[in-house]
């Protein structure tokens, strides 16, 4: 018999887990806290590691139809803008691991998971559902919204993000921890390459390093938009559980100073800007942080990182494809064990991520010596540093 798993979050995590689960033959409701299924955000970079498991998916060709395909990876200063390394990606890439590097708007991709979850008609998904309380039995799992309504399964995955109600049912000692306030600002833009001057247009993926902060800047839906990124060592951009908040250039560059001619051009060309603020949790400490009997997390319900690796949401992807590897088509009996044993072997690899997230935060945001010495070790050694076969080919 297929198992009945509730899943908390319609997000990229949670339909990603629904297909996955789905696809395996199991009954999957999804229950989203918003009044639709849509995503909001700008871009993201995924990787070889990312997009194999989309193909596992069977998205490949979903995939190609929204995404951009950058040609490089190319550091360069953000004060003078002179070049500090370049990796090749295209054909390079697919060739080194089997799988291409893309850059996708975040509502393109969740618009093609959700497609793929409707089209497997294997379950419910309900909107303007907040879980507000889990309860479990060695059976069943319960979960209750306002109005009073309830659901139960026989499995629950917490994919109910930064600020997670199901990752307090873990028998984990950080469960009830709040998130981290890392002190990093993020601001976004989006635009229509069209509406930019040709040398502002971008075919790659542009890295500018400087003091305290960094700005990336990438093309996304099959090219035709740019998205450009600021992070910056600043003051939180208001409450922290509000991440999407306007924002203007001004307030921008009060936080990160003026960069470089070439590089303030593009800042200033970017029609509007959207700021919040980062939080992460501390690498995971054990499998005890990812499940336990009938409750498993995935994405930022589990491992919250800062967007130094650009992983996020792959790391999401590749615990859905996992988790729906560990349970396969076992029935409810085989809940616990395949929770334990997708926990035990995904709460390393997170582990890992988070950690080198945050030590490349503190790379890319270096002063002093430590600056000298990276814009040293990038000129120097170039495509062995930015890539990452331990990441790429996991």
């Amino acid at each position: 018999m297929p198992t009945h798993i509730l899943v908390a979050g319609g997000g990229i995590g949670g339909l990603a887990t629904a297909l996955a689960l789905s696809r395996g033959g199991h009954r999957v409701d999804v229950f989203e806290q918003a009044a639709a299924f849509a995503e909001i955000g700008a871009g993201i970079q995924i990787g070889p590691n990312v997009t194999r498991r989309l193909r596992q998916l069977g998205l490949d060709q979903s995939l190609d139809a929204i995404a951009a395909r950058p040609e490089a990876l190319v550091v360069q200063s953000a004060g003078s803008g002179a070049e500090l390394a370049r990796l090749q990606l295209g054909d390079a890439m697919r060739q080194r691991y089997g799988a291409p590097y893309l850059c996708v708007h975040r509502a393109d991709l969740h618009s093609l998971l959700l497609d793929a979850v409707l089209a497997q008609g294997a379950g419910t998904l309900v909107t303007d559902a907040r879980i507000a309380q889990v309860e479990m039995s060695d059976d069943l799992v319960c979960v209750s919204s306002s109005g009073a309504r309830a659901w139960e399964g026989e499995a629950l995955v917490g994919a109910d993000g930064l600020w997670s109600v199901v990752r307090q049912r873990l028998e984990s000692p950080s469960a009830a921890e709040p998130p981290r306030i890392t002190g990093h600002t993020a601001w976004r833009g989006l635009v229509a390459q069209a509406e930019l001057p040709q040398a502002l247009r971008r075919r790659r993926i542009d890295v500018w390093l400087g003091p305290r902060l960094h700005v990336v800047a990438y093309p996304v839906r099959g090219g035709d938009w740019l998205n450009v990124v600021v992070i910056a060592e600043s003051a939180p951009a208001g409450d922290a559980r509000d991440w999407d908040q306007a924002s203007s250039l001004v307030a921008l560059q009060q936080a990160t100073g003026r960069s470089g001619r070439a590089l303030q051009a593009l800042l200033e060309a970017m029609p509007s800007w959207r700021a919040w603020t980062l939080c992460d949790r501390a690498p995971l400490a054990s499998a005890a942080d990812m499940a336990h009997e009938r409750i498993a997390l995935v994405g930022d319900a589990a491992h919250p990182m800062v967007p130094y690796l650009a992983q996020g949401a792959g790391m999401a992807i590749e615990d859905a494809a996992a988790l729906a590897e560990a349970l396969g088509d076992g029935g409810a009996a085989d809940v616990p064990a395949a929770f334990a044993r997708y926990a035990e072997a995904r709460w390393q690899r997170n582990a890992t991520v988070q950690a080198r997230a945050r030590r490349n935060g503190q790379v890319f945001h270096a002063t002093g010596p430590m600056r000298l010495g990276r814009d040293l070790a990038l000129r120097t050694l170039g495509a062995r540093l930015l890539d990452q076969p331990w990441l790429y080919g996991g």
